[in-house]
């Protein structure tokens, strides 16, 4: 991705931060995830006291995309209010892994943007066999 595009996504995911619910630990993250088409899908995180109940950035946005029938994905960015980069949980990574497989990952802090592949983020992903 140009960089133009790559900081386009991250205001994506900085605006989808905004909608964020997270009472509990004040920890707000927010993610856009762009297809091979170009229309972008958001997600934010939701906290629920019980907290296998609470839903990740990154899933949101990749449900939103799947529910609408779209399998092609660029990029993804992520972003936090925290200082540092904000990287998927387990859960996210296999989700990724499984249905986005080429999508770039693009983390964004105030330290700066870097960017991953899921085979990075998740080298030992488990696999389906058919």
């Amino acid at each position: 991705m140009l960089p133009s595009e790559i900081e386009r996504l991250v205001g994506e995911a900085k605006a989808a931060r905004k909608k964020a619910f997270a009472p509990y630990s004040g920890f707000t993250v927010g993610a856009a995830l762009i297809t091979n088409g170009g229309k972008i899908y958001h997600g934010c995180n939701i906290e629920n006291p019980s907290l296998m109940l609470s839903f990740c950035a990154e899933r949101a946005a990749l449900i939103n995309a799947l529910v609408e029938g779209e399998k092609n994905f660029k990029a993804l960015a992520i972003v936090s209010g925290d200082k540092d980069y904000c990287f998927p949980c387990g859960a996210c990574r296999q989700m990724l892994a499984e249905f986005a497989p080429d999508v770039e990952i693009y983390l964004a802090s105030e330290r700066g943007i870097k960017k991953f592949s899921i085979a990075e983020l998740l080298p030992h992903q488990f696999k389906k066999k058919l």
